[in-house]
């Protein structure tokens, strides 16, 4: 192990940046070092709050302390091509939030950029992959326990979006770029099946749809899950989608559908997905995330329930609780940021099983052949997103 602690700096200090600095706090590898926003004020009322030593009114100031090993970028997407360039630039270790860039150019940019430093390791946070029974489907698939996998199916439903007075940057194509939920939730399901199957996505026939052309956008601003059906607001067109179905096959002949809404009413992280092999089948969810069903024709179906006493060898090491004390949502956040600094710590030596930016540029790849897909309204090949 080449070093016992890294300083950290986390870049955002909205919903997901808190989520960051939680995750962080929770690993001994680390130590939360230094915070930074546009809102100084909020930077500052989180630095005290967790006791974080230094409190930076700029990503330069941020990135110019020698003492900073590592850097998150929780920022909105509009902002992720450019903060994890300088990053990059900087020499200091990259955990960017998903999607890497606002558009699949951007992110070979910064992809190509990261090869020529490869004294860093960087890394985007699809962290739904270190769930423990997540690893623990996937070890079972790559070692043939349902034999050759032939249908993948699944869905990501929330409801967040729901209402009219429901908004969001991420419904904005000039902060989230050209799609909301196949670029914020879609691509985590996506990340899901080309992990667990070491299978690769290349053809989609997908249908986008925005369910509200119209919402009430708050003049204030508001956080994420946030509702404006109390204070002033304007009526704005929206374009991006809050829905999507994608139907897709993969290099190795997989077939496949998934679906994604944030208008799914009564569903707040409804994430699962089911693959279905020559020899049985595999089902997780991420609101029962603590077990894993077996489906079998010729024997009797199962849950494999998480245990730390029986799991495989390649997911013990993302279980932390005894039987029957329920691993969540967090957990699996943390398990990924914990996988990025052991990798480091160890070498950076082999293949991660953190998501790496190559990966992430295919994501964002993969969410414009699906957009084309929907516009066009045929199968797209994933060799006509250049």
């Amino acid at each position: 192990m080449t070093k016992n602690k890294f300083n950290v700096g986390i870049i955002g200090m909205g919903y997901i940046g808190e989520s960051h600095v939680e995750a962080v706090r929770r690993i001994g590898l680390c130590n939360l070092y230094a915070v930074a926003d546009t809102n100084a004020q909020l930077a500052q009322n989180k630095a005290e709050q967790y006791g974080i030593p230094h409190c930076c009114a700029t990503v330069e100031e941020l990135l110019g302390d020698p003492g900073l090993d590592a850097v998150h970028n929780c920022t909105p997407n509009h902002l992720h091509t450019a903060i994890n360039k300088q990053i990059i630039a900087s020499g200091k270790h990259l955990l960017s939030e998903k999607p890497l860039a606002m558009s699949f150019a951007e992110a070979s940019e910064v992809a190509a950029l990261a090869k020529q430093r490869p004294d860093i390791c960087a890394a985007v946070n699809y962290n739904y992959r270190m769930n423990p029974m997540v690893q623990e489907m996937r070890s079972r698939i790559r070692t043939g326990k349902i034999g050759r996998v032939r249908i993948a199916t699944g869905m990501y439903q929330q409801d967040w979006l729901l209402k009219d007075t429901d908004y969001s940057w991420r419904l904005e194509p000039e902060f989230a770029g050209p799609s909301c939920a196949v670029s914020d939730i879609g691509t985590h399901w996506m990340d899901m099946f080309q992990h667990v199957t070491g299978d690769r996505i290349n053809r989609v026939m997908a249908d986008l749809e925005t369910i509200l052309p119209v919402r009430r956008k708050p003049r204030r601003q508001t956080e994420t899950f946030a509702s404006a059906s109390h204070g002033e607001y304007d009526e704005v067109a929206v374009t991006n989608e809050e829905y999507a179905a994608v139907l897709f096959k993969t290099v190795n002949g997989v077939t496949g559908c998934f679906h994604v809404s944030e208008m799914a009413a009564g569903h707040g992280c409804y994430f699962g997905i089911e693959v279905n092999g020559s020899e049985g089948s595999y089902r997780w969810n991420q609101e029962d995330n603590d077990r894993l069903w077996a489906g079998y024709r010729d024997g009797d179906n199962a849950y494999i329930i998480r245990n730390p006493n029986t799991i495989s060898p390649d997911a013990r090491s993302f279980t932390s609780l005894a039987l029957g004390h329920p691993e969540g949502w967090n957990d699996a956040f943390k398990n990924n940021i914990y996988a990025f600094y052991k990798y480091i710590a160890d070498g950076m030596s082999g293949e991660p099983l953190f998501a790496t930016l190559d990966q992430a540029a295919y994501l964002a790849r993969l969410t414009e052949a699906v957009i084309l897909s929907s516009k066009e309204g045929r199968w797209v090949n994933i060799d006509e997103v250049r």
